[in-house]
């Protein structure tokens, strides 16, 4: 039977690390979307197997590219991406620099746009009409139409080859919860691959509450456990503290 969204094998497996995981995965010119905004929720393991594989080619569907040296960033300075198709690119230097070069495709898509078109791959629907972008550049050369009085622009579903995600805790049957804001764009990639690999911090012996579950199992075929590393900020925003009085008594 045909399915209009990825086709996913039955069952999850549990790999060994994160080079297993993606073990006869990676191919030249693949799509692969990636979890993660800038820094938080990324599935850093994976990406860097990503860039010691030497693939080349790729077309990474992610809200960003990290920041110069971590993350996708890597990716870049590796020359292994061929296009990007993003929200926000910003904190990237050599993102900027290889763009205006020439040499790399970026493809701007708004960032609710961005995460509707990787749920709609994920669903199952090849587009959707949105009013985010008409009348700029984002529309241009994209069919429209009028519903209401109004006009639409038609955006295409994202379907990945592969789906790299970072979860808080899985369990043995696949099922994924993200901590705070690490959840970003985890949730919708992990569905639009048509393989997804869930990097994750805990492995729990126990089934997740099937209220707390995010992502279901059925969305994930390999599962590996991340190893320990300290957690970068991409930005670190602080104030002094105030200088206390002393107080005599």
């Amino acid at each position: 039977m045909e399915r209009n969204g990825p086709v996913k094998p039955s069952g999850v497996r549990r790999e060994k690390d994160a080079r297993e995981a993606l073990a006869c995965l990676l191919r030249d010119g693949s799509t692969i979307a990636v979890g993660g905004f800038g820094l938080c929720g990324v599935p850093a393991d994976l990406i860097e197997v990503v860039r010691d594989s030497g693939v080349r080619d790729l077309v990474i569907v992610s809200n960003n590219m990290g920041v110069d040296g971590k993350a996708l960033g890597l990716l870049l300075e590796n020359r292994q991406v061929r296009k990007v198709i993003a929200s926000y690119v910003g904190e990237n230097r050599l993102f900027a620099r290889q763009y205006l070069d020439g040499e790399l495709e970026v493809e701007f898509t708004p960032q609710g746009s961005l995460a509707e078109r990787l749920r709609a791959g994920g669903a199952g629907i090849p587009a959707f009409y949105t009013r985010t972008g008409v009348g700029t550049q984002v529309a241009e050369g994209k069919p429209t139409a009028d519903f209401d009085g109004r006009t639409y622009v038609l955006e295409r579903g994202i379907v990945a080859d592969l789906a790299l995600v970072h979860a808080h805790t899985a369990d043995a049957f696949g099922n994924l919860t993200y901590r705070y804001t690490a959840r970003n764009f985890n949730p919708v990639v992990a569905t639009a691959g048509r393989v997804t690999v869930a990097e994750v911090e805990h492995l729990s012996d126990q089934p997740i509450h099937p209220d707390l579950v995010v992502t279901p199992g059925v969305f994930v075929d390999r599962l590996v456990v991340a190893r320990e590393r300290e957690k970068d900020i991409e930005q670190r925003t602080v104030r002094e503290r105030p200088q206390h009085q002393e107080v005599s008594v």
